[in-house]
């Protein structure tokens, strides 16, 4: 999951998914029009070495699908060992807006070599994302200037309006697909091509965000699920100002346990480093400021990855508070924010993540409303929380409406699946997966004691042995199972 990013300071970091949602009834979808999505045939081309690239469209509304579609974009990467091979697994990274295209390249490090010989490892990029006819509201500059806005110190005038200026540009440049880029239609586009690729199940791996994704299509299709692993999980029943919170004071905790690691560095110097790059920022050699919002982002960044993260972290602090050079935590905050040295933002999660998230949740508060709310933000996270609190603004001026289907979350049978909770995940609070598992009879939860964002892919064999047997041969862990971070 990406998570939220910090407008107002950088819009927040990882991608939260769910929420508050109301009963839609049963469908009027057009089946004879969805039979004909479902039967499309993806012609698969080589296009990077080891892999194979494709499109396939859904229709851009589900109510109407016979008046126009989205095509989207897929790149596999084939099972080795053809003749034993057991099907495909579908893969998302988060966000929203995280591209599943690109984390799907990365086949070879994402899951073991014994997946990659036995499965077709998949990934698409949803509507609107990455290669999927990308929706990108501001220009480069636009961007820079946006993702600067500093809540801590900007007039509610400077608040306001630029979250009225993305999204009336969003609103510009997306036309009649603004309203049609929700999690919920995701889901319904994972099902179209599980039909494609004529499998019965559909086999998945989701991170972050993507358990939400993976949550609505068990609720949506749970005839249809195959072998699930929900990494990172949200909790699809709290709202997007509770989860809001719930990360605030993850990342709070998670810096706590840094400085308890590092003790050269004390709480009081970090917050001070973050006012003073407000009116007196450090500059790179060329001049670059590192804002206060560009602060804020590169230390919560760093704190999803304990290993590499927090060594960056390190890094990067010290050159600043020795040295006076922010270039390491400029590089943390560019690469949170997809921009590279020229610039340039090379994909367009920013934009694409607040989109989603305004259509995911019922979150219309005013500025006001926002504003009287900052003080249990501040309480939650002296470091973080006056900038998160208004991460949903730009949403109170979106010019769709919100899509949220009540989905019938409890009691749903599936095929038995995993959900994985790392105890202090920062992100994804372990409370999350504890209640999605509660959500979920058929589910094992899968614990993971330690710090850190997601618990698969990161070294930890009790993990990742239990995710291979899963795949391969159908195995589930034992309920209860907790591993430990370093630990086999």
């Amino acid at each position: 999951m990406k998570q939220r990013r910090f407008f107002i300071s950088a819009i927040l970091i990882f991608v939260l998914a769910a929420g508050l949602i109301i009963f839609i009834g049963k469908s009027n979808e057009k089946t004879w029009n969805l039979d004909r999505y479902k039967s499309q045939r993806i012609n698969w081309e080589d296009c990077y070495q080891d892999f194979k690239c494709g499109t396939f469209r859904v229709p851009i509304n589900y109510e109407t699908p016979e008046k126009g579609h989205f095509t989207l974009q897929v790149l596999k990467h084939e099972a080795t060992d053809k003749k034993n091979r057991l099907g495909s697994i579908l893969v998302n990274p988060g966000g929203p807006g995280g591209s599943a295209y690109d984390y799907a390249m990365s086949a070879n490090s994402i899951v073991s070599k014994d997946l990659n010989s036995k499965y077709d490892i998949v990934g698409f990029d949803g509507r609107g994302i990455g290669m999927s006819e990308p929706i990108r509201c501001l220009s480069d500059k636009e961007e820079d200037k946006f993702i600067d806005i500093d809540g801590a110190s900007g007039t509610s005038n400077k608040l306001i309006d630029a979250a009225k200026s993305f999204a009336d540009a969003c609103a510009a440049k997306a036309g009649v697909k603004l309203g049609h880029l929700s999690t919920f239609e995701t889901a319904k586009d994972m099902e179209i091509f599980r039909n494609i690729l004529g499998e019965k199940k559909l086999n998945f791996l989701g991170k972050s965000y993507g358990t939400y994704l993976g949550a609505i299509f068990i609720s949506l299709y749970p005839d249809s699920v195959g072998r699930f692993v929900l990494d990172g999980a949200v909790d699809p029943n709290i709202s997007i100002r509770d989860q809001s919170l719930n990360q605030t004071a993850g990342f709070e905790k998670s810096l706590d346990n840094f400085i308890s690691a590092n003790p050269k560095f004390s709480k009081d110097q970090i917050q001070k480093f973050i006012e003073d790059s407000g009116t007196k920022p450090l500059r790179n050699r060329n001049g670059r400021p590192l804002s206060r919002s560009l602060a804020v982002t590169a230390i919560a960044a760093s704190l999803y990855d304990s290993a590499l993260g927090w060594a960056n972290l390190k890094v990067g602090l010290t050159k600043a508070f020795d040295e006076g050079i922010p270039d390491r935590l400029l590089t943390i905050a560019d690469q949170y924010n997809n921009r590279d040295s020229s610039g340039h933002y090379f994909n367009n999660q920013n934009d694409i993540g607040i989109a989603i998230n305004c259509l995911d949740w019922n979150t219309r508060r005013s500025f006001e409303e926002l504003t009287k709310d900052v003080p249990n933000f501040i309480k939650a996270s002296e470091t973080f929380g006056r900038y998160i609190a208004y991460g949903d603004l730009p949403c109170t001026y979106w010019k769709a409406p919100p899509l949220q289907p009540k989905l019938p979350f409890k009691d749903i049978r599936s095929t038995k699946f995993i959900i994985i909770g790392v105890t202090k995940d920062p992100a994804t609070p372990y409370i999350w997966a504890e209640n999605l598992a509660k959500e979920f009879p058929d589910s094992i939860l899968l614990t993971l004691n330690g710090e850190g964002h997601t618990g698969h892919d990161r070294g930890v064999k009790c993990i990742d042995s239990k995710v291979d047997a899963y795949f391969l041969r159908g195995e589930l862990p034992d309920p209860g199972i907790s591993c430990v971070a370093g630990g086999n």
